[in-house]
């Protein structure tokens, strides 16, 4: 079951890491580099239910779920930008399925990464 273009009201930017870079000190002493590979419409929401709740009050605030259609652009180890903050998905909630045509993750908002 895909989900239906008005409940994907949202526009959030992909991230993706570059490939690593020699640095003086080895791969990515430089620092990551991400690149903006697209905007895609998605649903993103606060963390609800049971699951939002075990999470702490605290943890909970800088915690979204998002779902999309299901795209081969997004993965675990991307990254979103959504209402000018930028969010790490939790890999272990990232759930694609390309049958059903949906992806559904919970994302952390990213403090001070320079």
């Amino acid at each position: 079951m895909a989900y239906t273009a008005g409940f994907l009201k949202d526009l959030v930017t992909i991230l993706n890491r570059k490939e690593a870079q020699q640095g003086k000190f080895g791969l990515d002493s430089a620092g990551i580099e991400w690149e903006n590979v697209g905007c895609i419409h998605a649903n993103v929401d606060w963390q609800k239910g049971k699951s939002g709740m075990t999470a702490g009050a605290l943890d909970a605030y800088g915690v979204k779920i998002v779902r999309m259609r299901w795209n081969n652009i997004i993965t675990e180890r991307s990254r979103i930008q959504y209402d000018g903050r930028t969010y790490q998905i939790l890999p272990e909630t990232f759930n694609a399925n390309r049958q059903e045509n949906t992806i559904q993750f919970l994302c952390q908002q990213i403090i001070n990464d320079k």
